[in-house]
């Protein structure tokens, strides 16, 4: 018999069935009234359909008022609107960006504007910029987030009544989320919270269904909400990474359903068990990682051309993308080469030098990485000195000569006529007795000294074919007296050195970050005929790992405090809150403040407290075998009202393990 449905609201079973849950009604207490009647209790207990609908549809109205009434109001951008209004903007112009969350809030934000007519010529560059002279659709874009956070509230009655609570608990329950401030603040602005919350909330009203529809496995009444939780958990997490606290959510519940299935062995023999198993993980985890993964694919079909996030990524990666600077260069680098040296570690560009100074040390110029193409990178590969009779001179190369593993070779600033030079010398900022600083060092005319030896070396190179070619090799520079290696790692110079990326040469260091390749190479004696390559272009799965490691990379690097930094320590009590925007007119004294409803807010807090007592209470007398309720109750409290519990609990205690809030 399945569940009686009204308005899309299954009718949860109000008994235990004889038949399947006889166990939980404790035998202990089999003349105890209250288990008497649980049991004599009619198996449905099903509402009017108007009651429901009506109870639907006014909260659905109301919320519409309280969510989307004056939504253009400011008319000017608001807090985050800069970073999410930017990379719509970047999404409709299809130009490259790195942003630490998934692309789906940001996707379905630069649809809103694309259907509005807007064009993503408005930049939104700063807090209060005006929306109306350019005639930016901002209010379209508003919407989008504001109408989720409408459905949010009748999601949150049906999730109630899921949970078997009654009409008049879940309607208080919609209406207390209606009128709580900060949700409503953030479903009226162009950000990524209120879709966020709105598919966190989407997959527990789904999984409490499922929770719901146990009697009949395998039925439609079944499959349905398990699918809507995977898909529901996939774009939660295409929103942001706190998408995964609510998979962890329904993870640990599945975890507990499938215990139970495990133990009821008069109905689930192991092969029922099985494709129980493999239900719940196709839908909850090769759904969700596939919804994920495909979001992905259209981020990487809608940003095809060169943009601000280039520096982010690998050559491989931007060579990808339409307006790269990465052209084809020739394959055979030779002594007398005018090369461009990529450090390949980190992603602060080419080997670099200019007309400035160190402060300190050796006060010589400065070597840098710059992210940026231009001729201070360029250098000449030239041959190593000999001494002849006591004279230093350049050794003769007199034919077109490849390098190759082992050659020892000067390379000459292009614009300065200075070779590389290394020397016991600390550098002037990482000085520590492991780095020697990194110079350019001489004059035109002057052959320098033996300071500007540095020796080619390729790991597990091939003694076939040892020689370097552009694009495609990555070596190590080994500084030929002192035996360091020339490296570069995310530690930018002070403004004396235009805040570009340290270089120095280091006795240790990970292999990353002391490998080099070559990414331009030009030789007078190469003809136009000769083989020219470039960067071997990754495919999806290539690019999709590479962009998810650098998000997280990034993301863990945001330890610092901000104006806007908030503990979670302070949230149950709603210490603080945060000023989005402020009316920068003359005698304007407009403000919006993001802060909680506080009678929502402490009564939560006390809700999640009191639970937590009494729960603890109630085991401890359970474990000394006094009982107050029946194990049915019990049972349905843990797995419906503790998931929501746990729901709360894994979406706050994780915060306080970030550094980045």
């Amino acid at each position: 018999m399945s569940s009686p449905t009204t308005n899309g609201i299954r009718h949860r079973p109000a008994k235990i069935n004889p038949d399947t849950d006889e166990d939980l009604a404790l035998p202990l207490l089999q003349d105890d009234k209250l288990a008497k009647a649980l049991l004599d209790r009619p198996k449905y207990v099903t509402y009017g359909l108007d009651t429901n609908t009506y109870a639907l549809l006014g909260l659905t109205i109301l919320a519409a008022i309280v969510r989307l009434y004056r939504i253009g109001t400011p008319t000017s951008v608001v807090f985050d609107e800069v970073h999410f209004g930017g990379f719509a903007s970047k999404y409709i112009k299809g130009k490259f960006f790195m942003d630490v969350h998934p692309p789906l809030g940001k996707l379905l934000l630069a649809a809103a504007g694309t259907l509005a007519g807007f064009n993503g010529d408005f930049d939104f560059k700063e807090i209060g910029k005006d929306y109306l002279e350019p005639k930016v659709p901002y209010i379209a874009m508003r919407l989008l987030p504001g109408i989720l956070g409408v459905f949010l509230v009748p999601i949150a009655y049906i999730t109630m009544r899921n949970c078997g609570f009654s009409n008049v608990s879940s309607i208080l329950s919609s209406v207390l989320l209606m009128f709580e401030n900060a949700f409503a603040t953030q479903s009226r602005l162009i950000l990524l919270d209120s879709i966020l919350v709105f598919f966190i909330g989407l997959s527990t009203m789904m999984w409490t269904d499922f929770l719901s529809n146990q009697d009949e496995p395998f039925q439609f009444t079944w499959w349905y909400p398990l699918v809507m939780t995977g898909i529901s958990l996939g774009l939660a997490l295409s929103v942001k990474w706190i998408g995964l606290f609510v998979i962890a959510a329904v993870g640990f519940s599945t975890i507990m359903n499938l215990w139970e299935l495990l133990g009821d062995v008069k109905r689930v023999s192991w092969i029922k068990f099985t494709q129980h198993f493999l239900a719940r993980a196709l839908c909850l985890i090769v759904i969700p990682l596939s919804i994920y993964a495909a979001l992905f694919q259209v981020h990487f079909m809608v940003l095809i051309n060169n943009g601000s996030g280039n520096g982010f990524m690998s050559p491989e990666f931007q060579s990808t993308l339409k307006g790269n600077a990465i052209a084809d260069t020739f394959k055979e680098v030779a002594f007398g080469s005018r090369i461009i040296l990529r450090h390949s570690g980190t992603n602060g560009g080419y080997l670099h030098s200019h007309k400035l100074f160190y402060p300190s040390g050796s006060k010589q110029q400065q070597i840098t990485c710059y992210p940026f193409r231009d001729e201070n990178n360029d250098w000449i590969i030239k041959p190593m000195l000999e001494n002849a009779n006591g004279t230093w001179q350049e050794k003769v190369v007199s034919e077109f000569q490849r390098i190759k593993h082992g050659d020892v070779v000067r390379l000459e600033h292009f614009n300065t006529k200075k070779h590389l030079h290394s020397h016991d010398i600390r550098p002037s900022v990482t000085d520590n007795k492991d780095h020697n600083e990194v110079s350019a060092y001489g004059s035109p005319g002057f052959l320098g000294d033996t300071n500007d030896h540095w020796r080619i070396e390729i790991p597990n190179h091939d003694p076939k074919d040892p020689f370097v070619n552009a694009m495609q090799t990555k070596f190590r520079l080994i500084h030929q007296n002192t035996g360091c290696k020339l490296f570069s790692h995310n530690v930018k110079l002070p403004e004396w050195g235009s805040g570009q990326q340290e270089v120095t040469c280091i006795k240790g260091g990970r292999l990353t970050h002391i490998l080099w390749r070559i990414e331009g190479n030009n030789h007078p004696d190469l003809p136009e005929i000769s083989t020219k390559v470039n960067y071997a272009r990754p495919g999806f799965w290539g690019k999709f790992f590479e962009l998810n490691k650098k998000m997280w990379t990034i993301n863990n690097g945001l330890t610092g405090s901000h104006p806007f930094d908030s503990r979670p320590s302070s949230w149950p009590g709603l210490r603080r809150g945060i000023s989005f925007w402020t009316d920068r007119k003359e005698g304007g004294t407009g403000q919006v403040y993001l802060i909680g409803n506080p009678f929502v807010w402490w009564l939560g807090t006390m809700s999640c407290v009191l639970f937590t007592f009494a729960f603890g209470i109630y085991l401890i007398l359970f474990k000394r075998q006094v009982h107050v309720i029946t194990n049915w109750y019990l049972h349905s409290a843990t797995r419906k009202i503790g998931f929501l519990f746990l729901t709360w609990f894994l979406h706050y205690a994780p915060f306080f393990l970030m550094g980045r809030q």
